[in-house]
This record gives structure tokens, C-alpha cells and sequence, in this order.
């Protein structure tokens, strides 16, 4: 017992030791929040992307309204070429639909029969699905993050 506790005040004294034990307990800590902010910052960051792509469709919607399902197709194309180049990402979903609107009702994806026909309204909505999987996940810390993004432009 005495050389333990003779040992423990030898190490108490030693400021090189208690730099080490220091060291120890904040690196870990440190490293942890390195990686926090770097997956926060990626996080952030994809977001951005995908509000670029989708508001870049919308802007190709307002300059020139698709008239038929290819029109539509290639805008799709532009969308997932912008937040995909590559194809590589599995979870990447866009869509460019045609949607309809009676008044104030909901929108539905085929034309009905308005009471007035001045009342129906033809939308184009772009809508991306992503999933971002952050490192810590690896960990057993945290969850993948779903994003889904929705903008409809209004044609008729």
C-alpha cells in the first residue's frame, strides 16, 4: 500500500505527469469537437447545395414553363446533374411534376373539374429527396439526416 500511495504522490508532483494525464483526458475531447463541427459544417453545406439546385430549377421553370413530360424529364436531369454529378449518391431523388390546384384546395397530381374553370391552377413541382450520413454515425452516435425540399412554381 505504500508504494502505491508513494507512487501516486510521486506522479502528483511531477508536472510532466500531470501534463500528460491532462493531455489524455482533453485530446479526446478536442477531437470530438473537431469532428462535430466538421460534420455540422457538411451538413450546413449540402443543404446549400440542394436550395441552389432547386431554386436553379425554378428559375428554369418561370423562363420557360415545360408544355410536356420531356420538357419536365430534362429539368429533372439539370436538378440531379447539380446535386449529383457524378450518379454516385444512391439516395439522391428528384422529381418535376405537373400538379393542379381547384381554388384554395389541395394540390393533386391529375386535372379535375373545378366548379369554375377560372379557379384551376397548373403548378410545376420540383421536389428533392437526399440523405446525408454523417461520420459519427459509424460510431453509434446520431442518426442519417433526411432532407426534402419542395417548390412549386405556378404556370397557369
Amino acid at each position: 500500500m505504500s508504494t502505491a500511495s508513494s507512487l501516486l504522490g510521486r506522479v502528483l508532483r511531477d508536472s510532466a505527469a500531470t501534463m500528460a494525464v491532462e493531455t489524455a483526458v482533453v485530446a479526446p475531447v478536442l477531437a470530438l469537437l473537431a469532428l462535430g463541427g466538421f460534420e455540422a459544417s457538411s451538413l450546413v453545406a449540402r443543404k446549400s447545395e440542394l436550395d441552389s439546385a432547386v431554386a436553379e430549377a425554378a428559375a428554369i421553370v418561370r423562363a420557360s414553363p415545360p408544355a410536356d413530360a420531356a420538357a419536365r424529364e430534362a429539368i429533372r436531369s439539370v436538378v440531379q446533374g447539380s446535386i449529383d454529378p457524378t450518379g454516385s449518391n444512391p439516395y439522391d431523388i428528384v422529381t418535376v411534376d405537373e400538379i393542379y390546384r381547384c381554388g384554395t384546395g389541395s394540390y393533386v397530381p391529375t386535372k379535375p373539374t373545378c366548379a369554375m374553370a377560372a379557379d384551376l391552377t397548373t403548378y410545376i413541382e420540383v421536389k428533392v429527396i437526399d440523405k446525408y450520413v454523417p461520420n459519427w454515425t459509424k460510431f453509434g452516435v446520431g442518426s442519417p439526416v433526411d432532407y426534402l425540399l419542395v417548390r412549386r412554381v405556378l404556370v397557369a
